[in-house]
């Protein structure tokens, strides 16, 4: 039977308060940002903003403790993200603002319900290999770029977004070092989820008269773009195959206190959306997490992270180019409790605490996270 191995499983006596536990943290912290920083790192150059706004960044492996055990784990988590607040730079700007800029669609509040089932196997210490299939429940409101002052109800257009979203395979290996607490990520993200726009036989962009991709969703009537199709990078999917890459190191730093910090990279491979004029690339996009726990008492473990997510902006005809980059960061306060043997629960509120967006994006004020995880 295997369990969940919390960050301070490996051998008790290398977690003691002294100074020998303290250089082996930080020679290993240096070995571990060393590899997360060169995974940042490939996105950088004229790559340094991102559109990071859409997704939850908090890090579930470091919430729940990285696995050294045999067998297999489930995990469900739900995340919440209301994005309700227009952002431009580092500063918020108002919708009537946006209405004064020539072409410029005015968005008025995205709600993201994110439900994703993880199934992990781990053959032995050093290997894991986990699948994450996200369900997508999404609500997108916008005045369109057609819109006028004084900005009323009846120029709202809305748009519904639920199924399947992109699956995720992710591989982890994690013997490099005698204590496992040191991995390396490698995987793939499949175009699972629906996906699309309209096609160029379709210039006017009318919902039912030509489109490319698999049942891409469109507004209602009502509105400035009524009967249109819904931006490409709202879809459930976007028809992306994506390679992902990443490191990770965990240590307890003393009798009670544990860290960590983890960084992946993803960019598209290969796009079904590829077409001349009909064409979408989604951006690349990193991520970095650091966090400590409070483990002295292994059944109640308040945790604390930073999550920094930083993408490129979105290519191609069908793509949003200039409100789609940016780089964010939250402040994660959370809590993880064990309910029964082998099961855990966790709670985390992400706060934000840095925005560096591109044009003029829809941006929370906090996101919410809930999940459990079991294993045996």
């Amino acid at each position: 039977m295997s369990h969940l191995m919390s960050f301070n499983t490996v051998t008790p006596k290398q977690f003691t308060r002294n100074n020998q536990s303290k250089a082996r943290f930080y020679s290993g912290l240096h070995t571990a940002l060393g590899a997360t920083v060169t995974v940042i790192g490939l996105v950088s150059g004229n790559q340094a903003l991102a559109c990071a706004t859409c997704g939850c960044s908090l890090s579930s492996d470091g919430a729940l403790g990285y696995s050294t055990g045999s067998g297999w784990g489930i995990s469900l988590d739900e995340s919440f993200i209301d994005q309700n607040q227009l952002r431009t730079g580092r500063g918020t700007i108002s919708q009537a603002q946006v209405q004064t800029i020539s072409g410029q669609e005015v968005e008025n509040q995205t709600i993201n319900r994110y439900l994703t089932l993880g199934l992990s196997y781990s053959y032995d210490a050093d290997w894991n290999f986990k699948l994450l299939t996200p369900y997508i429940d999404r609500s997108h409101t916008t005045y369109g770029t057609d819109a006028t002052l004084p900005l009323t109800p009846d120029q709202i257009s809305s748009a519904n977004v639920s199924g399947l979203g992109d699956m995720k395979l992710i591989a982890s290996y994690q013997g490099l070092l005698p204590t496992h607490n040191l991995g390396l990520q490698f995987g793939v993200k499949l175009p699972t989820g629906d996906y699309g726009g309209p096609s160029t036989s379709n210039p006017n962009d009318i919902a039912g008269l030509g489109q490319v991709g698999r049942n891409p969703v469109a507004f209602g009537a009502a509105g400035n773009s009524g009967s249109t199709y819904l931006d490409t990078s709202l879809n459930a999917g976007n028809g992306s195959t994506d390679l992902i890459i990443g490191a990770y190191y965990f240590q307890a730093i003393s009798q009670n206190f544990d860290a960590f910090i983890n960084g992946q990279y993803q960019f598209s491979a290969k796009h079904q959306l590829n077409q001349t004029g009909a064409d979408y690339r989604p951006g690349n996009q990193s991520t970095m997490s650091f966090g400590m726990r409070y483990e002295a008492d292994p059944q109640i473990v308040p945790q604390l992270q930073v999550n920094i997510t930083t993408k490129s902006s979105d290519q191609g005809a069908l793509a949003d180019t200039t409100d789609t980059s940016g780089t964010v960061a939250y402040l994660s306060p959370g809590l993880s409790m064990s309910v029964i043997k082998n099961m855990q629960i966790y709670g985390f509120l992400q706060l934000p605490i840095y925005s560096q967006l591109g044009g003029y994006q829809l941006f929370p004020h906090y996101t919410a996270t809930v999940g459990m995880s079991y294993h045996f």
